[in-house]
């Protein structure tokens, strides 16, 4: 019964966004991050499922990272969607905050469509490493991402959560993520720090032989460093069921969630479309979980209040929660039904009366 009731309501959704596949479609851009990282597949699912019945052409765009996604979102034409860690958008909130006006120029004017997933924050270090914990990598020589990159942010942030002082300058290098994992094999650095979504091509990909030289060092939940590292970021498991190859157990870490965002657009065509791109994400929402990128089990359709500074892109919300009420209503209404009579055996005056079936 429920789902005739979800059905019902989602053919009508999707009969509206389907009723644009005959218009010339609009031409958008999404940032998303590496090429084996998991915001481009995440990109990618978005303009395979979500895009075309919204009657938008999204051309995925690989990119550094989240803050460089932040500047092409703010200035870059044809750029109307971003994938974005949340410490990177408080980061400029909270530049902004503190007076600095290219920080604040660049934030205010973007807006939030909903919350995704969780990234985890992979701490890669030689397999021979003296290293045990998280705890162990102060004054090391870390790869903190490029610059740019949300990788560079969440581990610039975490370290001084964690230690209470910068990395120090000396010991900071910016390579990619793949660079990165070549400098430790090597021993050029002693540290690897790479913000990806388990399961994550960067991993996966990589030869066996090469990957056997490398390991996750755990975050010790019961050390003061990862409790400090709490005040932003959260415990997460990586799991070895996503790297079966690699991992001989599951590996407590910490995590850092990924939100879909836009601007605060005005022009009618813009808003309409994005409106449209909203009811194909409802309606295409069950798709991107059983198709999309395993990340996508993780996302919940939902909108939760958001800290002070953060907005929803007003007219998306509005469609939004008009979709999850209505997804609600469904649910409840299937609920109400009443539960079907179990079959009896027909009695002999039933017979009698013909109201046997």
């Amino acid at each position: 019964m429920l789902k005739r009731f979800l059905a019902g309501w989602l053919g009508l959704a999707l009969l509206v966004v389907c009723s644009l596949a005959g218009a010339e479609p609009a031409h958008y851009k999404i940032v998303t991050g590496p090429e084996r990282g998991t915001y481009i597949q995440i990109g990618n699912d978005l303009s395979k499922w979500v895009a075309p019945p919204a009657g938008i052409d999204l051309e995925v765009v690989a990119s550094k990272g989240s803050a460089e996604n932040v500047q092409r979102m703010r200035y870059e034409p044809g750029v109307k969607l971003a994938l974005v860690q949340s410490d990177v958008y408080q980061a400029f909130i909270d530049m902004a905050n503190t007076g600095n006006p290219d920080a604040g120029t660049t934030i205010r004017p973007l807006r939030l469509i909903m919350p995704l997933y969780d990234e985890e924050i992979n701490v890669v270090v030689r397999a021979d490493s003296p290293l045990k914990t998280l705890a162990d990598i102060k004054d090391k020589t870390i790869s903190v991402g490029l610059l740019g990159s949300g990788t560079a942010q969440s581990a610039t942030t975490l370290y001084r959560l964690m230690f209470g002082q910068p990395i120090p300058e000396q010991n900071v290098v910016h390579l990619s993520n793949e660079d990165a994992l070549a400098a430790l094999i090597v021993k050029k650095i002693d540290v690897a720090i790479i913000v990806v979504g388990q399961p994550a091509n960067l991993f996966t990909s990589m030869k066996p032989d090469l990957l056997s030289q490398l390991r996750l060092l755990p975050a010790d939940p019961n050390a003061p460093e990862t409790n400090r590292a709490k005040q932003t970021y959260f415990p997460t498991t990586i799991r070895e069921s996503s790297y079966p190859g690699w991992l001989k157990e599951d590996v407590p870490g910490l995590t850092v969630k990924a939100f879909l965002v836009t601007y605060d657009y005005g022009l009618r065509d813009t808003v309409s479309n994005l409106n449209h791109f909203a009811d194909s994400l409802c309606a295409n929402f069950d798709n991107l979980q059983e198709h999309g990128h395993p990340k996508w089990k993780q996302v919940k359709l939902e909108l939760p209040t958001l800290v002070r500074g953060w907005k929803y892109y007003g007219p998306v919300e509005k469609h939004l929660r008009a979709c999850l009420a209505n997804r609600s209503a469904a649910v409840n209404a299937a609920v109400s039904q009443p539960a079907p009579k179990p079959h009896m055996p027909c009695s002999e005056e039933e017979r009698m009366l013909l109201l046997c079936k």
